[in-house]
């Protein structure tokens, strides 16, 4: 194995932004107890310090992943990276929820610009035999930052407090802005032909999204069914725009002409619906119900997302 050095740079700081996005949403969960009594948040409330990083990512994705087509990903991916350490740096300092909240918000549209464009920046770096090899480390990145999150997020919320989460997500974007902008010198872009973005599906989708999820949260309010009966139509106003739209941002075909492509993703909806619900409501029964100390609360919810990184790699050979 013989990688440049811009080559070795390049998988490292895909690798640490593939880390940081699952880190903190697993180190997060252990410190929801600790950001509740700082705040006095309500459920609904906490659960958007989770919710809104990840809606935000959703939002994002496809446009991002449009653009990068059309103009290269490399900008986009140090574009992404600086939203990212910023927003580490707003949620660090944060005076108030709805502060945290929306600084969570805009840390996770600065997650699907780094998520989004980093696999792609690693496909066009490598050559083709070396391309499974580098992909596999980012996702190991990913897994690894699941499984060891709530054990060390445990550990530095009951030690220095749940600010040093986003301390050490700075530091991290830190470290990764400066070695992107020290070595990847020349935008990519992947695939050429299409140069235009779907702005109309752009703006329907991101809506719907948002009104779906936001709605869904407030149920069961006349104005939760509402919005996520709104959400609905939006969304699906935007699948008809995206298999009409001569350069659509979402292909509808893969799911219509291709029922395991479909059915695989929804199950993977399921999946991660289940085990993030799960993993949330586990974190505040053990810490205040049962009355663990965030790092034995960290310690019981890390064996989940062990199992997932130790078996992941054993199904995948089997399927």
């Amino acid at each position: 194995m013989s990688w440049s050095k811009k080559q070795l740079s390049t998988l490292i700081t895909v690798s640490i932004t593939s880390f940081m996005g699952t880190f903190l949403i697993s180190s997060i969960n252990i410190a929801l107890p600790a950001i509740e009594k700082s705040f006095a948040l309500n459920a609904v409330s906490l659960s958007w310090i989770i919710t809104g990083f990840l809606v935000a990512t959703g939002m994002f994705l496809l446009p991002v992943g449009k653009l990068g087509d059309i103009s290269g990903n490399v900008r986009l991916f140090k574009l992404g990276l600086i939203v990212f350490t910023l927003a580490s740096m707003l949620c660090a300092i944060s005076p108030s929820g709805i502060w945290l909240i929306a600084a969570r918000f805009v840390q996770g549209v600065g997650s699907a610009f780094t998520s989004t464009t980093g696999q792609a920046i690693l496909v066009a770096n490598f050559p083709a035999r070396n391309r499974g090899q580098v992909i596999g480390i980012s996702v190991a990145s990913v897994y690894t930052g699941l499984a060891t999150g709530p054990f060390i997020g445990g550990f530095l919320t009951q030690v220095l407090g749940w600010h040093s989460l986003f301390y050490v997500a700075a530091v991290l974007g830190i470290l990764s802005t400066a070695i992107a902008f020290s070595f990847l010198e020349k935008d990519v872009a992947v695939h050429g032909g299409e140069k235009k973005i779907d702005l109309r599906g752009t703006f329907v989708f991101m809506p719907g999204l948002i009104a779906l999820v936001y709605g869904s949260s407030h149920i069961p309010s006349s104005s939760g069914w509402a919005l996520m009966a709104f959400g609905i139509i939006l969304l699906a106003l935007f699948w008809i725009i995206e298999s009409r739209v001569v350069y659509p941002m979402f292909e509808t075909r893969l799911f219509t002409h291709n029922k395991l492509f479909g059915f695989s993703n929804l199950a993977a909806l399921i999946n991660y619906t289940a085990t993030s619900a799960i993993v949330f409501f586990l974190s505040l029964y053990l810490q205040k119900i049962q009355g663990l100390s965030p790092r034995d609360a960290g310690a019981v919810i890390i064996a989940q997302p062990v199992m997932m990184a130790l078996f992941s790699p054993v199904v995948g050979r089997l399927s």
